[in-house]
């Protein structure tokens, strides 16, 4: 290694400077050469070779490294999450700013209002006692004048020199005198009210609540959720389905996994769950008609159920007013004049349904024959939900229905046939259909004329108008009541 070239030189032994080191003395932790040891030195320390030696620092250093690279990724990472808690801590700050300002606000209204009903109960009681002085000055007027009048007739008389004249009126006068004096009897001259108004506002206990106005600490527990509120704006009935909607109170500490809304029947009987969920609107279908339904709702989370919110009642129409249902209708009816009118593009027959769906109560509506060509056998009636839609209404046992052509018509229910019955319909005939769910029977009529007996007995359940056709005829609702 030494010598001429201009090699990269060695380091050598600070002692021996013609010596490389080439062990390594870890009792001492230094190099050292061979004439280290051999002058005996380091003779009894315990020596290793350089190389291993060189690898196996180099091997505990680069692992101390990762240790601290893997803290500065740490910290990194660290500084982040303090940025971002930096942004948080100013938006929550805003928005509790925010509610803090609504809250006040809320109570500066409140007392806002409580003055201006308290100014009224001032105003009332300030005409009331007005009333009662004036009421008593026109009484006294009176009087004082009627008396006034008496004493100067009674003066005049006095003055007149007639002895006779004077003792025929005198008797009578005096009575009438005295009955002047007695009329002003004890307290009428007296005022009936006081100008002191007996209204005291105590409003030192509200003083010091608005004093006492403070923070709770807000770091609880999760406990159960507060109190749903309803968005009554957001709640509304159309037919005999009812929407409600609700959120959670702003600035709620505690987590919400979910609604539960909770309906009566109606009838102010017993509440039951109708919903179960994370959702926070909810639309409940196939409600009775003219019915006062009362719902409410509560939240849950780990820890359990939070109370019931308030109750809001919903009344659902006393009127059913549908068209024809082009969801569920079959793919061959056609609909028109907003699903008012029903045509078919087959020879089949084919079911529509109405929008509606009864499950009790009385209701009647007419159907109009636009077209009829060909004699067809249109259908009128009432079905499920999940009635056949491919065929004749009344041939399966989903629905029931009267059946008509052009002179007679026979009820159909589980495809049998009962009551024939004479008349027919034509172009511009009127059919109707009366369902009575409280009779729980269904009546049929054609041009205002009774078909037969009421067609079926025992209806109990949810029903949808309905009606089949085919391309040879054409039907309009009418008018629903």
């Amino acid at each position: 290694g030494k010598g001429a070239g201009g090699g990269r030189k060695l380091p050598t032994c600070a002692e021996h400077d013609l010596e490389n080191y080439s062990m390594y003395c870890v009792s001492c932790r230094s190099p050292v050469c061979y004439q280290c040891l051999e002058e005996g030195k380091h003779g009894k320390h315990d020596v290793k070779a350089l190389g291993a030696m060189w690898k196996q620092h180099k091997a505990q250093l680069s692992q101390a490294l990762n240790g601290v690279s893997d803290k500065a990724k740490e910290a990194k990472e660290f500084l982040v999450q303090l940025k971002n808690l930096l942004q948080q801590i100013q938006e929550n700050g805003l928005d509790y700013e925010a509610c803090l300002v609504a809250q006040c606000d809320a109570l500066v209204d409140a007392l806002t209002r409580q003055k201006a009903k308290l100014l009224t109960k001032v105003t009332k009681e300030r005409e009331h006692k007005l009333k009662v002085v004036w009421d008593q000055i026109n009484h006294c007027t009176l009087k004082l004048r009627q008396s006034t009048g008496l004493m100067e007739y009674c003066l005049e008389v006095i003055k007149e020199n007639d002895p006779s004249g004077f003792l025929q009126i005198s008797d009578a006068l005096i009575k009438r005198v005295q009955v002047s004096q007695e009329q002003w009897v004890k307290g009428a001259l007296e005022p009936k009210v006081s100008a002191e108004f007996d209204l005291t506002l105590d409003s030192e206990p509200l003083l010091q609540s608005i004093h006492q106005l403070d923070f709770i600490q807000m770091k609880f527990p999760v406990t159960v959720p507060p109190v749903p509120l309803l968005q009554l704006e957001k709640c509304c009935t159309r037919n005999n389905s009812v929407t409600l909607a609700w959120r959670m109170p702003p600035l709620s500490q505690n987590p919400v996994e979910g609604y539960i809304l909770e309906l009566d029947d109606g009838d102010g009987g017993q509440f039951r769950e109708v919903y179960v969920g994370k959702e926070t609107l909810c639309t409940i279908d196939g409600l009775h008609f003219n019915s006062t339904y009362n719902a409410r709702v509560k939240a849950f989370n780990s820890s359990g159920v939070g109370p019931y919110s308030k109750t809001v009642i919903l009344q659902t129409s006393d009127v059913a007013w549908f068209t024809f249902d082009p969801s569920s209708a079959h793919r061959d009816i056609v609909l028109s004049n907003d699903n008012q009118t029903a045509t078919c593009n087959s020879y089949d027959d084919r079911v529509v349904l109405g929008t509606a769906a009864f499950s009790k109560g009385v209701h009647y509506w007419e159907l109009h024959v636009d077209r009829y060509d060909n004699h067809p056998d249109p259908a009128f009636g009432i079905a499920r939900i999940n009635v056949v839609k491919d065929m004749m209404l009344g041939k399966d046992d989903k629905a029931w229905a009267m059946y008509v052509d052009n002179n007679r018509s026979w009820f159909m229910h589980c495809n049998s046939h009962t009551n024939r019955t004479e008349g027919g319909v034509s172009k511009g005939a009127t059919v109707g259909v009366l369902l009575d769910l409280n009779k729980h029977n269904l009546t049929f009529y054609i041009n205002g004329q009774q078909q037969g007996p009421p067609a079926f007995e025992n209806v109990e359940g949810v029903f949808m108008p309905a009606l089949s056709l085919n391309r040879n005829v054409q039907v309009s609702l009418l008018q629903f009541s």
